[in-house]
C-alpha cells in the first residue's frame, strides 16, 4: 500500500509539474506575467524555494501535482502582463502547451517502453524453399520445417516475420558443432549442425523464399468442466492444427474450429517439448465466456529488444494508435460498439492501484516495460482529458478563444470566470462520483504475468 501511494504521487507529481511547465514557458513567451509556480503540490505553501523573473517557486503541501498561478487568471483582471490582456493566440498556445507537454511526455515513456524491453507477439519461423547455400552447408533443412531452438534457444519471428532477439539473451548463432530442433510433418525432430558450420538465423530468413509464423496462439486458462479439461489441456499449451489444418495468422484457431462447430475435433498442440493431439468436443452453444472447447487464449508473447532508432518509430507508433483509440470511444459507445461499463473513467483511486500494479511488477521482474508503458498512456490521457471542451479545463478555455475569434469580440471576462468556476465545482463533484465508484468497483489492475510473457 505504501508503495503504491508513494509512486502514484510521484508519478502525478512529474506529469503535472512539465504539464505546467509547458503553460508557464509559453506564458511568459507571450508577456504573461507567472505569479507563482508550485513545482510540486497545491497549498498550502510548505517552503518558498526562489524567485525568478517575477516567478515564486515554491514546494507545497497537498501532493496532487503541480500548478501555475498567471496574472489575472480570476478573468476579472485586464491590467498589462494579466492572461487576458494578452492576445488570442498567446491565450491559445499557453493553454495548448500544457497537453502538448504531456503528449511530448507520453511519446517519450512510449519510446523508452520500447527501447527498454516489451512483450512482442511471436511466433516460429515455417520455412519456405531452402536456398542452396544452406543445403551446401550439409543442414538437412526442408522446405516447410518449422525452427523451434537452435543450440538449446527459442527461435521466435514476429507476426510481421523478423526475427525477435530475446531480452537480454543473445541472437543465436552456431559456430561449432550444436543442435537445431524442428517440426517437420507433426514430428519434432533434432538435426545436427555440421562442424564449423556458422547458422545466421537473421540471413536464413532473409534468404527464405517464403516463410509464416505459426505455433502463436497460446493456452492462458481452462474452464472447469469444459471439453478441453476433459481432453487434458492446460494452459501454456500452444496450438499447432486443428483436424490437420496449420493454425497461421492468414487462418486462426476462432476461424478453424468456427466452421467445426458441433463436431469433435482433433486438435495438436505443443506442449515443452512434447507435440500431441487429442479429441475436443467443439460445443455450438457453450455455457457464457466460455468459447467453444472452454479454453482462454491468447497470443503467444516474449520480451524483446529493438534498435534504438525502430524503438523511436513502434513507440511512436503505439502511442499515436492509444490517443486514436480513445478519441474514437465516444463515437464507438453512440455506435453501440462499446459497452459503457467498458470504457468506465478512472479516478485517483483506480489510477492508483494501477500504478502500485505496474510498480510491483516492475520490482518483481526487473524489467521497466510495465511503469513506462502505464506513464505513457496516463500521460496521454491526462493530455486528452485537458483538452476536453468542458469549463475550467484548458479545453473548456480554448472554446471560448475559439467563440472570441468567430463572434469578432470576447465574451465579457467576468462571465467567463463565473461559467469556469461553475464547472470546476462540477468537475470536482464528477471527480467524487468516480472516486467512490472506484473504490466499490474494488481493486483496479493489469495482469502483467500474462502480458510480459516467458
Amino acid at each position: 500500500m505504501f508503495l503504491t501511494i508513494v509512486s502514484f504521487f510521484l508519478l502525478l507529481g512529474v506529469l503535472m509539474f512539465f504539464h505546467e511547465l509547458g503553460h508557464y514557458l509559453m506564458a511568459r513567451r507571450h508577456g504573461i506575467e507567472v505569479e507563482e509556480f508550485g513545482v510540486f503540490g497545491f497549498p498550502p505553501r510548505l517552503v518558498k524555494l526562489f524567485t525568478y523573473d517575477g516567478t515564486l517557486f515554491s514546494i507545497n503541501a497537498i501532493p496532487l501535482g503541480a500548478f501555475v498561478r498567471l496574472k489575472g487568471e480570476d478573468m476579472s483582471d485586464t491590467r498589462p502582463g494579466s492572461f487576458n490582456a494578452a492576445s488570442a493566440r498567446g491565450r491559445a498556445l499557453t493553454l495548448v502547451a500544457g497537453p502538448g507537454m504531456n503528449f511530448l511526455l507520453a511519446i517519450g515513456f512510449s519510446i523508452a517502453s520500447v527501447f527498454s524491453g516489451f512483450p512482442a507477439g511471436a511466433a516460429h519461423p515455417r520455412l519456405g524453399d531452402i536456398p542452396p547455400e544452406i543445403q551446401r552447408m550439409g543442414m538437412a533443412l526442408e522446405p516447410n520445417d518449422t525452427l523451434i531452438r537452435l543450440n538449446g534457444a527459442p527461435v521466435y519471428i514476429g507476426r510481421s516475420g523478423e526475427l525477435l532477439t530475446p531480452k537480454q539473451r543473445p541472437q543465436p548463432i552456431a559456430t561449432e558443432a550444436g543442435t537445431m530442433v524442428i517440426l517437420r510433418s507433426d514430428t519434432l525432430r533434432t538435426l545436427e549442425i555440421p562442424v564449423a558450420t556458422e547458422i545466421d538465423l537473421k540471413r536464413l530468413l532473409e534468404d527464405t523464399s517464403s516463410e509464416e509464423a505459426i505455433l502463436l496462439t497460446q493456452i492462458t486458462q481452462i474452464a472447469p468442466g469444459s471439453p478441453a479439461e476433459e481432453a487434458g489441456l492446460l494452459p501454456g499449451d500452444i496450438f499447432y492444427a486443428v483436424n490437420g489444418e496449420v493454425v497461421t495468422l492468414e487462418r486462426s484457431l476462432g476461424e478453424i474450429v468456427r466452421e467445426h462447430l458441433g463436431e469433435t475435433i482433433t486438435v495438436t498442440l505443443l506442449r515443452g517439448d512434447e507435440l500431441y493431439s487429442r479429441q475436443v468436443l467443439a460445443r455450438r452453444n457453450p455455457p457464457a465466456g466460455q468459447g467453444a472447447m472452454g479454453v482462454g487464449i491468447n497470443g503467444v508473447r516474449m520480451m524483446v529488444t529493438l534498435p534504438f532508432f525502430r524503438s523511436i518509430w513502434l513507440g511512436l507508433v503505439g502511442i499515436v494508435d492509444y490517443i486514436q483509440a480513445v478519441i474514437m470511444l465516444p463515437v464507438m459507445l453512440i455506435a453501440g460498439q462499446l459497452a459503457p461499463r467498458d470504457a468506465a473513467l478512472s479516478g485517483p483511486v483506480g489510477i492508483a492501484q494501477l500504478v502500485g500494479g505496474a510498480v510491483n511488477a516492475t520490482a518483481d521482474t526487473g524489467l521497466w516495460f510495465p511503469v513506462w508503458q502505464l506513464a505513457a498512456v496516463i500521460s496521454a490521457g491526462l493530455a486528452i482529458a485537458n483538452l476536453l471542451p468542458i469549463p475550467a479545463l484548458d479545453g473548456g478555455r480554448l472554446l471560448f478563444i475559439a467563440v472570441e475569434k468567430l463572434r469578432g469580440r470576447r465574451i465579457a471576462p467576468e462571465k467567463e470566470g463565473v461559467i469556469h468556476l461553475v464547472g470546476f465545482i462540477l468537475l470536482l463533484g464528477l471527480m467524487v462520483i468516480i472516486t467512490i465508484n472506484d473504490i466499490r468497483s474494488g481493486s483496479q489492475s493489469i495482469d502483467w504475468s500474462q502480458l510480459l510473457g516467458p
